[in-house]
């Protein structure tokens, strides 16, 4: 089994928007948490410190540990085509921006990014990571 970690960021603005990015990686493209893969020996949080500015353009703190969410995907259903199925361990932060400006990644993973009010979210083509992401950070209802 491979295994891939990863650490994301929920990060609203004062009018309760929050960010997120495109992903166009795969079969289809959805909007996600921005944030991704560690590279080797990295830390977390510089981690989603490095991706937020690559997908984004900003800047950001962490502020809080929001949790880690675990899943298995069955080889049939990876990204990219292989016969070993693939655990994904995604940390999930909240954070701040402390500077830079919105704009867009290049050939990467990710080609635009966006604020988006939670009534707009519900609407979008989205992975399953947003929600959450999102009732981690108690801005939707948890599932009961």
């Amino acid at each position: 089994m491979d295994l891939r970690v990863a650490a994301y960021a929920v990060v609203t603005d004062d009018d309760g928007r929050v960010l997120l990015a495109r992903w166009t990686e795969g079969r289809r493209v959805a909007w996600t948490m921005p944030g991704g893969g560690l590279e080797a020996g990295e830390d977390p949080e510089v981690a989603v410190r490095r991706e937020l500015r690559e997908e984004t353009g900003y800047a950001i703190e962490t502020t809080e540990l929001l949790g880690i969410h675990s899943r298995v995907i069955p080889a049939s259903q990876r990204v990219h085509h292989s016969d070993t199925p693939l655990h994904t361990l995604r940390i999930v932060y909240r954070a701040r921006i402390t500077g830079g400006a919105l704009r867009f990644e290049t050939n990467g993973s990710t080609d635009m990014a966006g604020w988006f009010r939670l009534d707009e979210i519900a609407g979008l083509q989205r992975v399953k990571l947003v929600d959450i992401a999102l009732r981690m950070a108690e801005l939707l209802p948890a599932r009961h």
